[in-house]
């Protein structure tokens, strides 16, 4: 424990000689008689009116809450026994400062005191003498007292007359910049304002050059009348990095006057406490003595109930007087956590009557046990300079537990933060033996809080709490500043609200993916087949890590049988369900793959349009399923499309990024790299086959397949041309050779025809071909591709077989069984797996194709539409209303086809061929028409960007005089229940319920239909450089342009305050001001468009 110092001792002596002179007289005159408190008001809100509304109803007095129309659902309301409006029709702030409406309400009924909290009306002293004039006490000082302490001149005067030392300073509030002016001429810079009437930081502005001390003295004066109604400032010089110490001091009627020790606060930004420290680490006992009584030796006489006398210590130790704030402190929680006094309980007996004795509360009896730190959690952005945020909580889950102590108000879950009132959303106190326990505990309860819905300081605390300069050693005023470190913020998860935003929103306003039929999801889960335990049996895969690729191939040429490629994983469910199945479905299925089709050739399962809709649709990482995958199926190859040059986007990219691309795909997983140029242009499929094997993976070179090779009369893509194609790429060093049969065209004697003309000159080269069934031949063709000397072909699992998917493959290991194509594959095992595909695949339901296209159709043959595109435009005719004319869309499909050449269709190419085709037919133009206009027309960018030869040159050149005319330019679960959607509100949005692993929780989400009929302020757009956008919620105080003004960049445009703190909006430009969108008193939200200005 600590005990006072001489001086402290002598300064009690004193004090002890003149209460024992002055109480003989005045018990001689008056005896002071105890009067007990039934009923007390809180002239306040939020945490502190629920912290005295506590104190009373421990102590069996009833109490009163009053407030404004604004805080009609504020918890402080809910806690007392009464509550009553005041300052109705009032701005909010101005509502607890309407002393008549205060008064009036506690005279109706019956209130015996009245307590002000801190911060409003509790250092008013017209407040104090008002409830003295009504016969209502006043839980504080006397009004003499009030106004002496509050008037910091005079407070200053009675410090210097009692030999404390303090702050060169103006004697009297000034009443012109002037004054300040000639204060910085006599004392210099730095100086500080300060608000005569009030504290807290509010009408506090530090000047360090003449050039800012207008706008900061026209900023202090207008923030301190709005927090205190008196705008008067007072001058001092700025002592530059001090500690900011205060002593809690308590009086009572008898002239007996004790402190409670001391508290740090110097941990600041804009003059306000963050954090709090007690008892102050660090600190010299013997300045610990002078603090202490140089606290209680100038207001012994004076004072009664609680207060805190403030100090400034300089890097030297010495102390300079600051104030008195004659009131309680928001941060008194500290002191009594390390003194064991209930100041609030303390504050109620005073005013009833009682002695400090009474109460116990002797200075020799006061000890320090321990330390306390309080933590303010704000509703502030601290990765935006502090910046005020409003909004509602969707999510408050607080830190509790031995050590920790919470005062809050409107911490609950469904609490709206308005801007109108103080930041603070909850003070947390923690208590330890030393100040490093107490870092933990409070470490350790910030780290339990989850608060949804609004941003706060908490990640920047937590990074305050481990800061070792904190710990270990002693912090100013200026450790923000000084600290940078502090605002490398630990970012939010919060997973499960944006989770629940997206569900709401899909609840609200239907899918983002513009869906045109009401096909609903399945509600019925996909069993999953049994599965043996232990390690799944051995497969290719085991062959490919032990012998390479090259031994790899030549172990796929010798198996006896047909193999297999299962592309239900990837290409099977982008063909029919739009590439939406997400990893979730595949990792549940992927261990019985393992152990049951383990002679599989390879799962297809990444590349293609995964990556596109993965990121964009399903949200999820492309590079998190490959790695999932591969660790639930390790015994089978996997196989991937890559579209040689261009990878697996849409254009072509750097040879480096397709290199590094293949080498982190092998690095997760991936094992065969299935190589194909949508033009067969053999510099791109030379590129993505290096990069392949630079990797290290199995390069299968795919020959792009189109017409009919046995056709005669249709002979630009003829046998010839693929044998010399396949020429080039098995000179290239391709292990294995592929055909992509994209749209389904390979008919059996086809096929047939030049798989055996590939056999013959290829002996020892794996064949692997790959088809769609559109037109329901699927099955044949690839027997015959089989019988002609093929190794590998392409199937789906049965129901995700056929129409534009590949062959089935329960049909062709059926149709091998007992033959020397045998499969090895169990039919069972088939069946199994398609039942688990069944019942997935309903889970897609809005997405399948089924759901527009009942069959497909042998009119492929005609129009050549790759399998996945041929779903794709038949969904988009029927988005687009145009499904009765999907004929029409084919037909044009066809005529592009030959506009542009009679190109391989393949992405991109078929993606090309497909924007012409519906621009063909959204503009109702003929085959004939675009080539005679094509000079005038505006062709979309994938057509106009081919023909500049961005995705390479096709096989005979490009289409002429056409081309001519165009101009060229892991570990957590979420259960989550939709419960209900609430009504409409005025801000466009409604409430969607769910339950939450248990929870109540719920979310607003904007009704975009809705919002279209209602009249909102426009944002400003943060890539159009003279939109002017509001930087945080609040009110205009101050328009300073005007329309058609000139402003330099660092001009001042307008004036914002939030939660009575003010923000000066600058100009980030020089120009012109075109428009201005807000006039003062104007509310605005966060990035409301406040003026435009033209350069």
């Amino acid at each position: 424990s600590l005990r006072f110092g001489k001086r402290s001792a002598l300064g009690l002596l004193a004090i002890r000689r003149v209460w024992s002179m002055s109480r003989s007289a005045h018990t001689a005159s008056q005896t002071l008689e105890y009067k007990p408190i039934k009923k007390v008001m809180v002239a306040n809100r939020g945490e502190i009116a629920i912290r005295v509304f506590r104190a009373c109803t421990e102590l069996g007095i009833r109490t009163v809450a009053v407030y404004s129309e604004q805080d009609t659902g504020q918890m402080h309301r809910q806690k007392a026994d009464e509550a009553y409006l005041i300052g109705k029709g009032l701005p909010p702030v101005a509502a607890y400062l309407h002393i008549p409406d205060i008064i009036k309400v506690a005279k109706e009924n019956d209130v015996d005191a009245i307590h002000p909290g801190y911060g409003f009306l509790s250092e008013r002293a017209d407040f104090a003498q008002a409830c003295v004039d009504a016969g209502v006490r006043f839980i504080g000082p006397t009004p003499d007292v009030v106004r002496k302490m509050g008037d910091k001149v005079e407070a200053r005067a009675i410090a210097t007359s009692a030999g404390v030392p303090v702050v060169p300073g103006t004697d009297a509030p000034i009443s012109s910049l002037q004054e300040a002016q000639e204060f910085s001429n006599s004392y210099g810079f730095p100086i500080i304002f300060k608000a005569a009437y009030g504290g807290g930081g509010r009408g506090m502005r530090v000047v360090r050059e003449y050039e800012e001390l207008e706008e900061n003295y026209q900023r202090a004066y207008s923030e301190a009348l709005a927090a205190f109604g008196n705008g008067a400032l007072f001058v001092e010089k700025f002592i530059e990095k001090p500690r900011h110490i205060e002593v809690q001091i308590m009086g009572d009627k008898y002239g007996n006057v004790i402190h409670l020790y001391e508290r740090d606060c110097s941990i600041q930004r804009r003059h306000q406490k963050v954090v709090e420290i007690a008892p102050a680490t660090q600190l010299d006992p013997h300045l610990r003595d002078r603090l202490t009584a140089d606290s209680n030796l100038p207001f012994s006489k004076l004072y009664e109930n609680a207060g805190t006398v403030e100090f400034l210590v300089d890097k030297h130790g010495k102390h300079y007087f600051i104030e008195v704030n004659s009131r309680l402190q928001v941060e008194h929680t500290v002191t009594e956590e390390i003194t064991d006094v209930d100041l609030v309980h303390a504050q109620l007996r005073v005013c009833e009557g009682r002695s400090l004795p009474e109460l116990g509360l002797k200075q020799d009896k006061i000890r320090i046990n321990g330390y306390a730190i309080q933590c303010r959690v704000t509703t502030e952005d601290p990765a935006r300079g502090f910046q005020p945020d409003t909004g509602r909580l969707e999510v408050f889950r607080s830190g509790e537990g031995m050590g920790i102590r919470l005062d809050s108000a409107s911490a609950f879950q469904g609490a709206v933060i308005s801007p109108h009132y103080d930041s603070l959303l909850v003070k947390v106190i923690a208590s330890g033996k030393d100040l490093p326990a107490a870092s933990a505990k409070m470490s350790r309860a910030l780290a339990e809080f989850r608060v949804r819905g609004v941003k706060t300081n908490i990640p920047f605390l937590q990074n305050v709490l481990s800061n070792n300069q904190f710990l270990n050693g002693t912090v100013d005023t200026q450790f923000i500043d000084e600290n940078q470190d502090l605002f490398n913020l630990k970012p939010v998860q919060n997973r499960a609200q944006k989770l629940l935003h997206y569900l709401g929103h899909v609840m609200v306003n239907g899918p983002t993916t513009p869906i045109p039929v009401k096909a609903k999801p399945s509600p019925i889960d996909p069993v999953i087949p049994p599965v043996p335990l232990g390690e799944p049996p051995v497969g290719f895969r085991d062959v490919l890590l032990r012998e390479g690729p090259d031994g790899f191939a030549k172990a796929v040429r010798a198996h006896q049988g047909l193999l297999l490629m299962d592309t239900t994983f990837r290409d099977a469910h982008q063909s029919l369900l739009a590439t939406r199945v997400r990893t979730h479905d595949l990792k549940w299925i992927a261990p019985f793959v393992a152990h049951s089709f383990s002679n599989l050739f390879s799962v297809e399962n990444w590349g293609g349009a995964t990556f596109d809709v993965a990121m964009r649709f399903l949200c999820e990482c492309p590079w998190k399923r490959l790695q999932e995958l591969r660790a639930l199926m390790p015994n089978v190859p996997f196989q991937m499309l890559l579209r040689g040059a261009n990878a697996v986007g849409y254009t072509n990219y750097p040879d480096n990024a397709v290199f590094k691309f293949c080498e982190v795909a092998k690095e997760n997983g991936m094992d065969i790299f299935r190589v194909f140029d949508s033009l067969n242009y053999l510099p791109n499929m030379l590129m993505g086959m290096e990069a392949a094997g630079a990797a290290g993976g199995v390069v299968e070179a795919a020959i792009s397949y189109t017409g009919d090779v046995s056709d005669p009369t249709r002979q630009k893509y003829s046998l010839d041309y693929y044998l010399k194609l396949a020429d080039e790429l098995v000179k290239a060093g391709t292990h294995i050779l592929c055909i992509k049969d994209m749209a389904g065209l390979l008919k059996p004697d086809s096929g047939h025809l030049l798989v055996s003309a590939l056999r013959d000159r290829f002996p020892d080269v794996p064949i692997h071909v790959h088809t769609h069934d559109t037109a329901g031949a699927g099955v044949a063709a690839m027997l015959a591709c089989a019988e002609a000397g093929a190794d590998i072909v392409d199937v789906a699992v049965d129901s995700m077989a056929g129409m534009t998917s590949q062959p089935s493959m329960g049909a062709i290991v059926a149709c091998t069984k007992g033959t020397k194509l045998n499969t090895g594959i169990s039919l069972e095992k088939v069946f199994d797996y398609s039942e688990y595909w069944e019942v997935t695949r309903g889970l897609y339901a809005p997405f399948d194709c089924t759901a527009t296209m009942k069959s497909g159709n042998a009119d492929v043959y005609e129009n050549e539409i790759p399998g996945g595109q041929y779903t794709n435009l038949h969904f988009q005719a029927h988005s687009m209303g145009l499904g009765n004319k999907f004929k029409e869309v084919k037909k044009a499909y066809t005529e592009a086809n030959k506009l542009l050449g009679d190109l391989i269709k393949v992405t991109p190419s078929s993606k090309i061929v497909g924007d012409l085709a519906q621009f063909m037919v959204q503009n109702s133009l003929t085959r004939a028409e675009v080539e005679e206009r094509a000079d005038e027309l505006s062709f979309p960018l994938s057509v106009v960007e081919f023909l500049q030869g961005h995705i390479g040159i096709p096989h005979g050149g490009f289409p002429e005089p056409f081309r001519s005319k165009v101009e060229l330019e892991r570990g957590k679960t979420l259960h989550i229940k939709a419960l209900a959607l609430g009504d409409l509100n005025k801000a466009g949005q409604r409430e969607v319920f769910f339950e939450l692993n248990g929870q109540l929780r719920s979310v607003l989400v904007k009704d975009t239909v809705a919002m279209k009929e209602m009249h909102f302020h426009p944002k400003a757009l943060k890539d159009v450089r003279g939109q002017i956008g509001a930087p945080m919620p609040g009110k205009v105080v101050e328009v300073k342009v005007k329309q058609g003004q000139k402003v330099e960049k660092g001009q001042p445009l307008c004036v914002l305050s939030a939660m009575k703190m003010e923000m000066v909006v600058n100009s980030p430009l020089s120009g012109t001001v075109a428009k201005i969108y807000v006039t003062a008193d104007s509310t605005l939200e966060g990035d409301d468009l406040i003026l435009e200005i033209t350069e």
